[in-house]
């Protein structure tokens, strides 16, 4: 699947793309079920909410999930980003951020390529993230907002804070934007909040501005989150480079499938 011109400078002039019901109910379905698997094997790839055993986010999914590893090839998928960014890409990062219901945690207000810069000496922004709704996602579960056109302002600042959380999962917290930082461009942009049924896509930058709310619905909020790197781009860190189930380090070019990731696994899909 190719996205048409209108779709490409979406893209460009806001720094995301939305496509509604890009998955089938079966193959969400699916996707839903690798998640619960991976969330139940024990390892340092699960985060888990302050305080408590509640999921926050699951890395590298795809090294251990077949479906994931179809999804991140899929011809739906795969084809546009390389029409974002016109180069080879591999899998630099792969998460799911999961809020459950009635308690899912805010994400701070953060530029993705900042955190990547600094942990992991990348070298410039030659990103695209994919990110598929799990559940549907409404005005009231902690949807992700965007600034539309922050991108184009490039980084906001260029530090974390001191008193950061954890050397390996650069959580947002620790990069987030002061209150000044953010009413100055929500004057300039404004706010956006993508929402739509389980198996929409949203395509967005890796300096784009975002955060979200913390989820005080009954409906789970499950985010799968693939960040595709140009291969020309590979991380440079300035000394241990963090481990591979947060930082992938297989860079070869990916191909996509010939067919969708759900007819390779062979299902019936709806």
């Amino acid at each position: 699947m190719l996205l048409t011109q209108q779709q490409v400078d979406e893209y460009h002039d806001n720094g995301f793309l939305l496509m509604e019901s890009l998955l089938d109910s079966a193959e969400v379905r699916r996707l839903t079920e690798a998640f619960e698997r991976d969330c139940v094997a024990p390892g340092p790839h699960l985060v888990t909410e302050d305080g408590g055993s509640q999921v926050r986010a699951v890395y590298a999914s795809h090294q251990r999930q077949r479906e994931y590893g179809g999804l991140v090839r899929d011809p739906r998928i795969l084809p546009a980003v390389r029409q974002l960014l016109p180069e080879d890409v591999y899998v630099y990062q792969f998460k799911i951020n999961a809020k459950p219901a009635f308690g899912g945690d805010k994400w701070a207000w953060h530029q993705d390529y900042l955190a990547w810069r600094i942990a992991d000496g990348l070298p410039a922004p030659l990103q695209v993230n994919i990110g598929v709704f799990l559940d549907d996602v409404n005005e009231f579960n902690g949807p992700v907002i965007f600034l539309p056109g922050s991108h184009r302002d490039g980084l906001v600042h260029r530090d974390r804070k001191g008193d950061a959380k954890s050397a390996q999962h650069l959580d947002p917290d620790d990069i987030s934007l002061t209150p000044e930082q953010l009413a100055g461009l929500v004057d300039r942009h404004g706010m956006t909040s993508p929402k739509g049924p389980a198996g929409s896509v949203v395509l967005f930058s890796p300096e784009i501005v975002h955060g979200s709310a913390p989820n005080m619905s009954p409906w789970a909020r499950r985010l799968l989150i693939a960040t595709y790197n140009a291969c020309s781009n590979p991380p440079r860190p300035h000394g241990e480079p963090r481990p591979d189930y947060v930082v992938c380090r297989d860079t070869a070019p990916l191909r996509p499938l010939a067919r969708r990731f759900s007819d390779d696994l062979g299902m019936v899909t709806a």
